[in-house]
């Protein structure tokens, strides 16, 4: 896969990750233990997405 899909793909499951967070949300039974592991795995594709973009040798892949 390359550095490119690879960076699509991560930015892909962040967005989905944030529409099933605003999802739950919604409901009035929301479980707040459900909603802060989405919001932990948000995080940290967030932040796998800002160490791939802003790593010299792996945008020079791109």
């Amino acid at each position: 896969m390359s550095m490119r899909n690879h960076l699509a793909e991560l930015k892909r499951k962040h967005v989905a990750l944030e529409k099933e967070i605003e999802a739950s949300l919604a409901h009035p039974s929301a479980e707040p233990l459900k909603i802060a592991h989405l919001k932990r795995r948000k995080l940290s594709l967030k932040d796998e997405i800002r160490r791939c973009s802003s790593d010299p040798q792996l945008r020079s892949a791109v």
